[in-house]
């Protein structure tokens, strides 16, 4: 491979590829602002008006959640600890199946436009101004990462300007979400998650042919032991495991396909229950393939620097900025590829920030200001507008905060376990435990929220110890450049300098450091899910829960089930579902009123 000085930085075409993505985006963004012209409605705005279909949904599905903290962190988790984070491809396949199972036909069949919505209905208004308050601040922090990551790995190794970079990438985005609404959001999306997979593949390829074939590539994992998929052990602190990614993981992703806003504002803007289902089982194919992508790029990383670690020989400054080291390497002879790879990570950047910064502008609209006020259609759409231009600037200015959290695949992961695992367990009170009321969801989403948000703030403050997290060796045995042009192995200063300092750092450490707070980041969220349960059935119990008096339509129940089944058979009994007690919530129904003619209705059911 070639030395630091021998990779160079970015051609004019691939400043041209680059800046063609980001063009394009702003043109869809555009596009849909004059398409929209005459649809000024909030619900136009922030649901596209319930019209979309499987495909272009799916897409954006993938595309939210996988951003360029994916692209650049995923296969540098690979790199140091190994390819067990494909075992996440389970964790996908149970969330998939628990959300558009169990939480997507509660949500679609009250036909809401904000998830939090849901908790006045089922609560009160209290316990919804709450879990808005707690979802924005996920929201903020998480898109401030997503910000930050591409922009520091791109400056450090192909000289963009890093505040340039992030104030680009936040405006940007801003611009399409403010102008276009929902529908540019999942259109962009749908043209980014393509941009994606063309720049790993393209990686992919060439880093194929560099290193002698996939055979290689599987060797050289193999003797370096990152082909370690398989590790049963039950241990809680241990960073990844088959336990802590398989449960942890499932836990995890469910409170992001299962509750939150992003998630949940794209699959119920589908024209029928059908089809919003359809796009989560699509999405599940898309996660795989971003997810194989990102494992086998992480093995080839490891091929290609086997022997001369970039990071600990201070060629790169963070192992986030592991893969764009690797493309400016072996694509630099490749003008405009580099670029594309490039516009791959941005893609993934520009695709979560404007789901969030539009989610964001949904729940403040719909649950902060809405309720409150007497607004036109008109007003709450240039309203929504409004916000999505603030939430904009805002996300760039918490990008600052992100520049302290450490790896962003852990730090971003480990904000949706600790935000993300409360909500989750409010929801399931909501849905799944008929005796909840206010009081107990209030109390349990508070000591849910308090725990692990302690638990997961001292763990970065004292991060778990190597034994924990378990790193695996990189070399620095061929690196034999040094300033002087002197040959040299810097492989026993870096051991012994990691030595000296993980005794040094273990010796200060508070006892509770290397118990309570090296629990793996990805149980925080089966920490925050469980408490918030627990507590909330005990106080709701105590407080009369049995005695209250609630709308069944506001559970998960029997008419969640019905409705698909007959879509498949058919039959001629077109009583059935009012004979399983099933009466429809009577603002919405099991579908969108616009659209029902798309699903099966009852009347169809003969």
């Amino acid at each position: 491979m070639a030395s630091s000085t021998e990779i160079g930085l970015f051609s004019a075409w691939d400043y041209v590829v680059f800046a063609a993505v980001l063009l394009i985006s702003t043109v869809i963004g555009i596009y849909f602002a004059f398409a929209g012209r005459g649809k000024t409605t909030s619900q136009e705005f922030l649901t596209g008006g319930r019209s979309m279909t499987a495909l272009p949904v799916a897409l954006s599905l993938t595309a939210s959640f996988m951003s360029a903290v994916t692209i650049l962190g995923t296969p540098a988790d690979v790199y140091r600890f190994g390819a067990m984070y494909s075992i996440f491809a389970i964790s996908y396949a149970l969330v998939v199946i628990i959300c558009a199972e169990f939480f997507l036909p509660v949500f679609y069949r009250l036909n809401i436009t904000s998830t939090y919505e849901y908790l006045e209905l089922r609560f009160n208004r209290s316990v919804r101004i709450l879990g808005t308050a707690i979802f924005i601040i996920e929201m903020i922090l998480y898109t401030g990462i997503v910000i930050y990551a591409p922009a520091l790995a791109l400056n450090q190794v192909s000289g963009f300007n890093l505040w340039g970079a992030m104030i680009a990438t936040g405006l940007v985005c801003t611009f399409y979400c403010a102008l276009g609404g929902l529908k540019a959001v999942i259109w962009t999306d749908a043209f980014q998650i393509v941009i994606m997979l063309a720049g790993f593949i393209a990686v992919i390829i060439r880093g194929v042919v560099v290193q002698g074939g996939i055979q290689t590539i599987i060797n050289d994992s193999y003797y370096g032991g990152r082909l370690n998929f398989w590790d049963f052990d039950p241990h809680p602190l241990r960073r990844h495991t088959f336990w802590t990614i398989v449960i942890g993981g499932t836990f995890l992703w469910t409170g992001i396909y299962g509750v939150n806003q992003s998630q949940v504002q794209r699959y119920i803007s589908c024209k029928s229950r059908f089809q919003a289902k359809l796009s989560l089982y699509i999405n599940l194919i898309g996660l795989w393939a971003i997810l194989a992508c990102a494992v086998l790029s992480g093995l080839i990383l490891f091929s290609a620097y086997k022997d001369c670690d970039p990071w600990t020989s201070k060629r790169v400054s963070a192992s986030d900025q592991l893969m764009p080291y690797l493309v400016l390497d072996i694509l630099r002879n490749y003008p405009g590829v580099p670029g594309l790879f490039v516009a791959c990570a941005y893609s993934g950047t520009l695709s979560t920030v404007s789901s969030s910064i539009n989610a964001l502008a949904a729940v403040t609209v719909e649950d902060l200001i809405k309720p409150y006020t007497n607004l036109s259609e008109r007003k709450l759409s240039w309203l929504s507008k409004g916000m999505s231009a603030f939430y904009g600037v805002l996300c760039i200015g918490m990008s600052v905060i992100a520049s302290y959290m450490g790896s962003v695949i852990q730090a971003a992961l480990s904000i949706f376990a600790m935000v993300g695992g409360p909500l989750l367990g409010l929801f399931s009170l909501g849905m799944f435990l008929p005796f909840s009321n206010p009081l107990g969801a209030i109390v349990g989403l508070i000591c849910g929220f308090s725990l692990s948000l302690w638990t997961g703030i001292g763990a970065q403050i004292y991060p778990p110890l190597p034994e924990n997290s378990r790193p695996l060796p990189l070399s620095t045995a061929a690196c034999y450049f040094n300033d002087t042009g002197n040959i040299t192995s810097v492989t026993e200063t870096m051991i012994t300098t990691f030595v000296t300092s993980a005794q040094a750092e273990a010796s200060e450490r508070p006892l509770l450091a290397d118990y309570w707070y090296s629990l793996s980041y990805l149980y925080l969220s089966i920490l925050g899910t469980l408490v918030t349960i627990v507590v909330g059935i005990i106080v709701s119990l105590l407080s009369g829960g049995w005695k209250q008096n609630i709308n069944r339509d506001f559970l998960f129940g029997r008419q969640d089930f019905v409705l698909d089944m007959f879509c498949c058979l058919k039959t001629n009994k077109a009583d059935k579902i009012e004979d399983l007690g099933w009466k429809p919530y009577p603002n919405a129904g099991h579908d969108n009123p616009t659209f029902s003619q798309d699903d099966i209705s009852l009347s169809q059911i003969t």
